[in-house]
């Protein structure tokens, strides 16, 4: 498979605006992939054994795909690209950001370019073979000191990429009950005396296929090896405040990575960085624990359309998932009121927008991937292509499953968190 070639950056417009005219506003995008240097890659999310060292050893692993992400990943040494998705047309290709530069609101909508000016939100896959060390992403009284924005997020475990446990399926959120500030700052104290045991003052949560989390900003959490989708925030900020994790030192660098450089060794200001109150709740998996909701309106005969992230985040609906499955021989029209980043976990078929059916682009599940193919299993649903209507179609003999995840303010009907407990059984 040939790799598309970059265009101009300077003529983005003109690219772009043949692109939409062709499909209705389906853009296809590349795969972009992130090493961690800190981790073990768990080796589900289809890349090529070969290839997991893609960036050299001594970048680490990759163990993340990010999804139409116009956010940069916040690695030392990363290439200028990180964490930026393509989009490929006619054998060229072109930054998703730069498309949301030139065409704005036709892309990811009026309401959200006139607030964010951006795309604020992606989704990737991480995918450990263990556990991540117990870490916090900063909320946005914190991050803005460094010229950066909070960060929650949430959790899906799509059944297709979670076939295997890896070594640790279980995820520690928050903090137990009782514990205090002073507990987390001794800890802190002792990270270079090996294990500084965070996780003593934590609770485990065993993983569930099919089910997810949110995670609000300065909430503690150490992720256990299940393959995960994740929506989130358009930034890359966190905080590790674990010292040791499986027998491997992690850096205090990582603790203070975005922390201003006064107060990195500032233990009351390192603490304070966490939502006390949400990590010490009692009823933490009750606020916060997520099942999958049919979403009665937008399913009929032959295909069903999820719920999977949902529930306002410090009362604000800030991103969403949901996940379409359509079953062998059959078709639907999705109606969404906002543009969002799919991503293809099983079978083929094929996707137009009403009006463009002749110009429908394939959809096709990859067994593996090698760095640098461009497999046919992404793309960018726009906001024009959402408001026309979207026609997907099964054209396999297994369901078609994708996973779509939305912008701030896009639903007006949205489940709570809880709400999977009136769903008839």
């Amino acid at each position: 498979m040939s790799q598309s070639k970059p265009y101009n950056r300077d003529n983005v417009g003109k690219i772009l605006d043949r692109a939409m005219d062709a499909t209705g506003g389906i853009l296809r995008l590349t795969p972009t992939w992130v090493p961690r240097s800190f981790l073990h890659p768990g080796r589900r999310i289809k890349l090529a054994t070969e290839d997991l060292y893609a960036f050299g050893a001594h970048r680490g692993g990759i163990d993340e795909r990010w999804f139409a992400s116009t956010t940069e990943a916040a690695n030392e040494g990363r290439n200028w690209d990180e964490g930026l998705s393509w989009v490929r047309f006619e054998g060229e290709r072109f930054l998703l950001k730069d498309a949301v530069d030139e065409g704005q609101g036709k892309i990811v909508g009026p309401d959200i370019w006139n607030k964010y000016h951006r795309w604020p939100v992606y989704s990737k896959f991480f995918d450990n073979a263990g556990p991540i060390p117990h870490h916090m992403h900063q909320r946005q009284e914190h991050a803005q000191k460094t010229g950066q924005e909070g960060k929650p997020e949430a959790y899906y475990f799509p059944p297709q990429l979670n076939a295997a446990e890896n070594h640790f399926d279980y995820t520690f959120m928050g903090l137990e009950p009782g514990v205090t500030k002073d507990d987390v700052k001794r800890c802190l104290e002792n990270w270079n005396k090996g294990d500084n045991g965070i996780l003593d003052l934590s609770r485990a949560y065993r993983l569930k296929p099919g089910t997810g989390w949110l995670i609000p900003a300065g909430v503690l959490h150490a992720p256990g090896s299940r393959c995960t989708y994740e929506p989130q925030w358009g930034s890359d900020v966190f905080g590790m405040f674990q010292s040791m994790v499986e027998g491997r030192y992690v850096p205090w660098e990582l603790c203070v990575k975005d922390v201003p450089k006064e107060y990195q060794h500032d233990l009351d200001y390192i603490v304070d960085q966490l939502d006390w109150e949400k990590n010490v709740d009692p009823y933490f998996r009750e606020h916060n624990y997520l099942e999958p909701i049919v979403d009665e309106e937008n399913s009929g005969e032959g295909y069903t359309d999820r719920w999977i992230v949902y529930g306002l985040v410090d009362g604000k609906q800030l991103f969403s998932a949901k996940e379409l499955t359509v079953m062998p021989g059959a078709k639907c029209v999705l109606r969404d009121p906002g543009a969002s980043g799919w991503i293809t976990v099983q079978g083929c078929g094929y996707i137009s927008v009403q009006g463009y059916e002749k110009s429908k682009l394939w959809l096709q599940t990859p067994i593996m991937i090698r760095f640098g193919e461009e497999p046919d299993d992404e793309i960018y649903i726009t906001y024009e292509a959402a408001k026309a209507g979207v026609i997907v179609e099964n054209t396999g003999t297994e369901p078609l499953v994708s996973l779509r995840y939305f912008g701030p303010d896009v639903h007006p009907k949205m489940p709570n968190v809880g709400d999977y407990k009136k769903q008839k059984r």
